[in-house]
């Protein structure tokens, strides 16, 4: 009776959990982010913390086998109870992957911040859920909004935010049953992490344009780099999956694999010759360092860096240690386009940031997140060549991306049939 005379009471009891609920996350990824700043710094100044990241790596892993139990799932544990709730996500998960990704970063290991800010999310989402005892059918929904609410105020972009939670379940598929909480839950986080003062990366990159025969053949060559980013896509996942089989395998102990991957590191470190591949990759501790920012203006980027990146954070990641993949694959995009571009005399900055939501595309297997990211980030004037870039690296890419909780969906490509 009550709802039929107040049809928005339904919407209304929703936004009395989504709001607050968004505001908590961006705020957490507003704490994650200024920590991630300041002890990169604190890196910066003090190298030798480097020879420590195996024993960082073991405490780590102790941690996650002694008290972490199901939270060492990750963003595949978020996939699987949004697609068939089980035993539920655990409130631990919030503050261990906080405190692992830190802890990651502070020692040099080679990853990302997505992973901590959805895990973030997710937790606290269904922290609310519990509190608010919300049935099943809405512990979903309030799922997803959590992970939007991670991905858009971690990243500024709460449009790409809301279409990735939507998007990356199901291959092929999109979830719209969720659409409108996941863009406010995405918009208020976005917002509540601004409010707190904290900025994030802003690239230019210029409109391309110049009649119609340059066009043309522009977007001939952006069809071209796009096989490549979702080859290299590819090959991160396949190396990822790989990797983190072989180490399972050969070192039973999980708390002991951060220490072989730590070694690796270490080891990695010292074949390179440069620091640039270890952390996050955005700031850098020299004028003429390579960092994401760098790489869409400077013409001395190593035509190599894109590899070198990749192999770092398949090797801290598949070891155990924590963080996220997205930020590093920006990097790998980002670096590789402007090798593409220098080969094909084709424009740095666009190529540049063609490879850094491209590659996203074929990882994750999320090319329309992918293509509003990249307007998001970089303006709507080279949006068919996003558009290009991420479609193409999509339908390049492997089955699996590097959510392996994801569930096939619709095929990348339908051969043409006649009918019978």
């Amino acid at each position: 009776m009550i709802q039929r005379a107040f049809p928005f009471l339904p919407s209304l009891k929703w936004l009395c959990v989504l709001v607050p609920m968004a505001m908590a996350i961006g705020s957490a990824s507003a704490f994650f982010l200024w920590s991630l700043d300041a002890l990169t710094r604190v890196r910066f100044d003090r190298p030798w913390l480097l020879w420590f990241l195996p024993l960082a790596g073991l405490a780590v892993g102790w941690l996650y086998q002694r008290h972490g139990k199901s939270s060492d799932g990750g963003n595949n544990l978020l996939i699987d109870e949004i697609h068939q709730p089980a035993a539920g996500v655990p409130r631990r998960m919030a503050p261990l992957i906080l405190l692992g990704t830190l802890v990651t970063h502070l020692f040099g290991g080679s990853a990302g911040r997505e992973g901590t800010a959805v895990q973030m999310g997710g937790s606290i989402a269904a922290g609310f859920a519990r509190f608010f005892r919300i049935n099943a059918a809405g512990v979903r929904i309030l799922l997803m909004a959590g992970v939007a609410a991670g991905f858009g105020s971690v990243f500024g972009t709460p449009i790409a935010g809301a279409v990735f939670a939507l998007e990356v379940l199901v291959i092929g598929r999109m979830q719209y049953d969720a659409l409108i909480p996941c863009f406010i839950a995405s918009l208020v986080a976005d917002y509540t992490c601004s409010a707190w003062g904290i900025g994030h990366t802003h690239y230019h990159v210029e409109v391309a344009s110049g009649g119609m025969e340059k066009d043309v053949i522009l977007l001939g060559k952006v069809l071209l780099a796009a096989i490549a980013f979702g080859l290299a896509g590819t090959l991160f996942a396949w190396c990822s999956h790989r990797l983190g089989a072989a180490f399972k395998k050969h070192i039973p102990r999980p708390e002991l694999r951060p220490v072989a991957g730590g070694l690796m590191v270490i080891a990695l470190f010292w074949i390179s010759g440069t620091p640039d591949y270890l952390g996050l990759g955005v700031l850098g501790n020299r004028p003429d360092a390579i960092t994401l920012p760098a790489m869409f203006t400077s013409a001395d980027i190593p035509a190599t860096a894109w590899l070198w990146k990749l192999v770092f954070t398949v090797v801290t990641l598949s070891a155990g240690f924590k963080g996220g993949e997205v930020t590093p694959l920006f990097f790998i995009g980002v670096a590789l386009g402007n090798a593409i571009a220098h080969a094909m005399g084709a424009p740095i900055d666009l190529f540049a940031a063609l490879g850094m939501v491209a590659i996203f595309a074929a990882a994750t297997n999320t090319p329309l997140a992918s293509t509003l990211l990249g307007m998001e980030l970089f303006g709507a004037g080279n949006g068919l060549y996003l558009a290009t870039a991420c479609l193409v690296a999509y339908r390049f890419s492997g089955n699996q991306g590097i959510y392996t909780a994801q569930r096939p969906g619709t095929p990348k490509f339908h051969p043409l049939e006649r009918d019978k």
